[in-house]
């Protein structure tokens, strides 16, 4: 629960409710980071559906965060690539969960800080293994 509560006090931090939801702030920076990549790539790495991905990308796409551009070897496949507004907004919203994060953790002991980082070091490999469970299963099986 403290990671999920952190989660959300950090979009609230960085102001993104009145520009971007957080589906939207993921998938722009996931376009940042991965891509020019197709919108099913996308749907990939979001774990989403591919017409989940189609909208977001259409609604980063009127935002004019993103542009798409045909592929030259087949047309019917477009290609999504973070445009220099979609850049500097995840740049300031960055900034702003950074400089809140800066600010709580200056309020901590030094061994405090350093169990932090010890624990998002440990976050950051739990989250780089691919998932083994389907989504789809019961509560019971998650």
């Amino acid at each position: 629960m403290a990671i999920v509560r952190m989660a959300r006090r950090l979009r609230q931090e960085a102001g993104t409710e009145e520009e971007l939801s957080p589906t939207l702030t993921s998938a722009l920076a996931t376009v940042e980071r991965e891509g020019p990549l197709t919108p099913s790539s996308l749907a990939r790495c979001e774990r989403i559906q591919r017409p989940t991905a189609t909208r977001v990308v259409a609604r980063l796409e009127e935002a004019e965060l993103v542009s798409r551009t045909a592929d030259p070897s087949d047309g019917r496949v477009a290609h999504v690539a973070i445009t220099p507004a979609g850049r500097a907004l995840l740049k300031r919203i960055r900034s702003r969960k950074n400089e809140y994060l800066a600010r709580r953790l200056r309020e901590l002991a030094p061994a405090e800080q350093a169990t932090l980082a010890e624990a998002a070091g440990l976050l950051e490999r739990l989250l780089a293994e691919p998932a083994t469970t389907s989504r789809k299963g019961s509560a019971r099986e998650r």
